[in-house]
């Protein structure tokens, strides 16, 4: 009941023309798809609704709405209120290879009213889909024309510069992780405290940089950088390692024979000359990946420290209703296994008596 009670929901609209790939995205985002196995999708009829829980307390209310004329025409009508009220975020899906695109910038326009009529303070998130039939030197020139067309159009609607954004999007990269990111940032209720505690935990382990990825979909929740990683040349990295956590879910279904949304792994680990990774479990719904100096004994001491922040991450949704300030007292920076006020219980899960707060 008190879970309940904290749990926030979240409508998003999932819109566009037929054909855009906006169950193709879905599929692959939420249902462990792969990029070739979205061809045997079919079109969506009317609206498909999904109840997806994200991070524990928060439950997407996602309703992808079928994209044809009859179907629009509905939403726009007869079922206006209902679809288009108490929306969190509008997606927008533009398929950059459509040779309607004239109609499709008026279907938007129309959509964009009727959500300006019941949600007016909702964000807008519009995706340039299909980037990848674009050639390479012209996506840039391309996205920016789109983007142009479609701010003028949320301008004369109603809409603010700061309500919209717009992301090149293809389901054979990086990109489609990279704009769903951002839409779940955008979700997330208490991301500023996470953010907080990352902060501290990244100064307790002196790390180069720590993510946080949500465990199903392998999603980016945010990330801390610093120092000199902050120079880092593969600024899509963080999309990257999603995209491989994703395909070693499927290697790891392959291999057991079960389903891909169901495998996990305990913790991964790679280590150079230059730097130190892992990845592991920090609660029941996310994953965190350590980024570390090439040195073993602070290594191993950042990787008894996260399972001893376990806990504090775990209840952060109880802190942030109680509005409490996060502060360190617990872990040291370089402590050796074994040392400080730790437990270990049954099942060899470390946990501390020490909290953050």
């Amino acid at each position: 009941m008190e879970r309940s009670k904290r749990q926030k929901q979240r409508k998003v609209l999932l819109m566009g023309r037929s054909g855009a790939g906006k169950s193709s995205m879905r599929s692959i985002i939420f249902s462990n798809y792969v990029a070739k196995d979205v061809r045997r999708l079919g079109a969506t009829v009317d609206v498909e609704h999904s109840n997806i829980r994200f991070m524990g307390n928060l439950m997407l209310n996602l309703w992808d709405c079928g994209g044809q004329d009859s179907f629009v025409e509905s939403y726009l009508t007869n079922q206006r209120s209902h679809v288009f009220s108490s929306v969190a975020v509008m997606i927008f899906v533009f398929d950059i290879s459509s040779k309607e695109a004239a109609s499709d910038m008026v279907s938007f326009a129309e959509t964009i009213r009727a959500l300006h009529e019941f949600s007016p303070n909702s964000k807008i998130f519009v995706l340039v889909h299909k980037m990848d039939l674009v050639p390479g030197d012209q996506r840039p020139k391309v996205l920016q024309q789109k983007s142009d067309d479609v701010r003028a159009t949320c301008e004369d609607e109603g809409f603010l510069g700061q309500q919209v954004e717009f992301w090149a999007t293809s389901i054979w990269d990086q990109s489609l992780y990279k704009a769903w990111t951002q839409v779940i940032y955008f979700l997330v209720p208490n991301a500023t405290m996470i953010e907080n505690m990352l902060r501290k935990l990244a100064e307790l382990l002196d790390a180069r940089e720590l993510i946080l990825y949500e465990r199903t979909t392998c999603l980016v929740v945010t990330h801390i950088t610093r120092g000199s990683e902050g120079r880092n040349p593969y600024t899509d990295r963080f999309e990257r390692i999603s995209s491989i956590l994703k395909t070693h879910k499927h290697s790891m279904a392959k291999h057991t024979g079960m389903m891909a949304s169901e495998v996990s792994f305990a913790e991964m680990q790679i280590k150079t000359g230059e730097f130190m990774f892992f990845i592991t479990r920090l609660t029941e719904n996310t994953n965190l990946a350590v980024v570390m100096p090439g040195d073993e004994a602070a290594f191993n001491a950042a990787r008894v420290n996260v399972q001893l922040a376990r806990q504090e991450f775990a209840h952060l949704d109880i802190m942030e209703k109680k509005g409490k300030e996060v502060q360190r007292q617990g872990g040291t920076k370089g402590s050796a296994p074994g040392e400080g006020d730790v437990r270990v219980s049954e099942d060899g899960e470390i946990s501390s008596q020490s909290r953050f707060s």
